[in-house]
């Protein structure tokens, strides 16, 4: 069936699946691309030069299967190359970012944690952003939780949740016994949102934010009434598999199946 002016989304990897559902239970009549491009794992170790190749071929792609807008569902390059991205798009492209300025409202001890990949975490622009949002004398400490991204690209959350809770648990202790007093965590990858339970087993007094909320406010102008249809393609490597993925999707609960695309290339 004929997609109706479908809003694509996307990542590099199962992480992008969490904002389809956001999408789904909020216009559930849009029709989606999700585009699970797992031959570009892992954001967290590329360049910007590499980020801006990887998320430009994707956008492209999703351009050529007609979509209307594409969500950039990634804090890492919405944080680095999202400018220069939407120079080149053909299309309206919405990031996904850190709810620095959310975490310290919340905050009573105004000491904040940004959990992200390490290209994120360790970037100027990163920084920049930081800046920007906080107040003196705000503490805002930029993690790198790339170890833990790996637990959902890899599916462990699923198939090893016991080993899963110690490595959780272990990278939030660590991370405390540094900063005794954050008291609010941001997980600022949207594979992250996948450990929230695990998240909150190892630190419940710690607030653990999304940063997916703001996405469904900037899609509005571009929804269109359609079948309520979820296209699911996906790339694919030899570690990466296209089965284990969609063995991963049965395990969510979903009702999808994805379609192998070869990796698209780039426009010229």
């Amino acid at each position: 069936m004929e997609l109706h002016h479908p809003i694509g989304i996307f990542d590099a990897g199962i992480g992008s699946y969490a904002i389809v559902e956001r999408v789904r239970l909020r216009f559930p009549s849009q029709d989606i691309v999700y585009f699970a491009d797992r031959a570009s794992f892992p954001y967290g170790t590329k360049t910007p030069k590499q980020l801006l190749q990887s998320v430009r071929v994707a956008t492209d792609f999703l351009e050529s299967q007609g979509c209307a807008a594409v969500i950039l569902a990634s804090n890492a390059p919405s944080i680095v190359v999202l400018d220069e991205l939407r120079a080149l798009a053909g299309v309206p492209v919405i990031g996904v970012f850190p709810p620095v300025r959310e975490a310290l409202d919340k905050s009573s001890t105004k000491q904040v944690a940004i959990l992200g990949v390490k290209s994120m975490v360790n970037s100027a622009a990163m920084q920049a952003y930081v800046d920007q949002h906080k107040s003196k004398p705000d503490l805002v400490v930029l993690s790198n939780a790339s170890s833990l991204v790996d637990l959902v690209e890899n599916f462990d959350f699923l198939n090893h949740p016991e080993r899963t809770q110690q490595t959780v648990t272990a990278f939030i202790d660590q991370l405390l016994a540094t900063h005794p007093s954050l008291d609010v965590m941001t997980m600022s990858s949207t594979h992250l949102p996948w450990l929230k339970s695990f998240f909150e087993i190892a630190a419940p007094q710690i607030s653990f934010l999304d940063p997916a909320d703001s996405i469904l406010t900037q899609l509005e102008p571009y929804i269109s009434d359609g079948s309520g249809i979820t296209s699911c393609l996906a790339t694919a490597t030899a570690q990466l598999s296209l089965d284990a993925f969609n063995q991963a999707l049965g395990s969510l609960g979903t009702c999808l199946t994805a379609k192998l695309v070869e990796t698209p290339l780039p426009r010229a």
